[in-house]
Formats: structure tokens, C-alpha cells, sequence
């Protein structure tokens, strides 16, 4: 039976899934990032890293079919079904205190790298690498000249993407609290992780 966990709007929620084991992440709501990061289970300093995984599959994300790779060049999780528009992003840093100081935010604003230190932490892991993101419905174009455009998610309410783990793992989703620029259409909601 599926064990659904609710992560509430500009929030994040760990769970551990075994090597063989399958979850997906859905966008309740619709246009709505979810963050998600990937650590092995007993060695928590190997995690799905971006930049291993574009080397490894020579594209910007991985497609339906194929792996994301950790910072030990190990396939962590195969993409096995994409039922949103299939438009994710690897290029930009999960959200932290210090990007939001720069966007004008003056006291404390919730992030995606609070979410993922505190539901780590929250696993008896209280000090981890922050890596790179698995930014599942992001939209982010690149332009010709390189720039980078900031983009509401595409996705609507009951869109998904599914995985499953190639190495046992704690999963780690967050809710995207990211209110400044567009990309969750202005009004961060929630996220459900499901593991089959």
C-alpha cells in the first residue's frame, strides 16, 4: 500500500527508501517547485549530485530512461516516468538566508536549504553537504546569449515525476518557499512525496 507524506506549502519532509523501491513526487496544486535531493543511506557525504549527473548523461537533465548519478559517479535514482510537462531544472542552487537577503528580504524567509538541514537533522544527520538540487518542475529557460529566465512551474494539480532508488537512500523534498520571483506563480503550495 502507498504511504503518502504531505509536505505543506515552504516546507520539507525526509523519508528513507530502500535500493528497488519506487516514489513519486506530486505537485498537489499545480506550478509548484519541489526540491529534491537524494543521500545514500549509510554514507550521507555521497549524494545525487548535478554536475556528476550532466557529465554522465551529456545533457542539462536526465530523461525518462535514465540515471541520476552522485557526487561518486554511482547511479542514486532512475527517472522512471515523467507524467508532468517535463520541465525540471540543474542549474540553480536550492534557495537559501543569503539568496533571499539579496532579493530584498529583510528578517528571516523560509528556503529550501533550511528545509533540507532541518529533515536531515530531524534523521540524526545535523551536519551534511548542501548540493545542488533536483529542481522537479522548475522552469528556467536559457536563452541564446545564456541568460536565464525565471518562469512560473508548468504543471498542474496531480502532475508528477517517478523514481526509483538504485542505491539505498534518505530522500529529501522541498516544498519550494520561493515567493520573489515567479517560479511557483507567487503563492508556494504543497507537495506530496508517495513511495509505492
Amino acid at each position: 500500500m502507498p504511504e503518502t507524506i504531505h509536505i505543506p506549502a515552504r516546507e520539507g519532509r525526509a523519508a528513507r527508501v530502500p535500493a528497488g523501491a519506487r516514489f513519486r513526487v506530486v505537485d498537489l496544486e499545480g506550478r509548484q517547485v519541489a526540491d529534491l535531493f537524494a543521500f545514500v543511506a549509510g554514507d550521507v557525504s555521497e549524494y545525487a549530485s548535478a554536475e556528476h549527473t550532466r557529465a554522465s548523461v551529456d545533457r542539462l537533465f536526465p530523461r525518462v530512461g535514465e540515471h541520476f548519478y552522485t557526487n561518486r559517479r554511482r547511479p542514486i535514482l532512475f527517472f522512471e516516468e515523467d507524467g508532468s510537462p517535463g520541465v525540471h531544472d540543474m542549474l540553480c542552487a536550492a534557495c537559501d538566508p543569503t539568496r533571499y537577503a539579496g532579493l530584498g528580504v529583510d528578517g528571516w524567509h523560509a528556503s529550501c536549504q533550511e528545509n533540507l538541514q532541518k529533515a536531515m537533522a530531524g534523521l540524526g544527520h545535523d551536519r551534511i553537504e548542501v548540493p545542488q538540487s533536483i529542481n522537479l518542475f522548475m522552469n528556467i529557460p536559457v536563452a541564446p546569449d545564456g541568460s536565464l529566465g525565471w518562469e512560473p512551474a508548468p504543471t498542474k494539480a496531480g502532475d508528477h515525476a517517478a523514481f526509483r532508488a538504485e542505491l539505498d537512500c534518505v530522500v529529501v523534498v522541498s516544498a519550494c518557499p520561493q515567493d520573489i520571483v515567479p517560479i511557483n506563480g507567487g503563492s508556494p503550495s504543497a507537495i506530496a512525496l508517495v513511495l509505492d
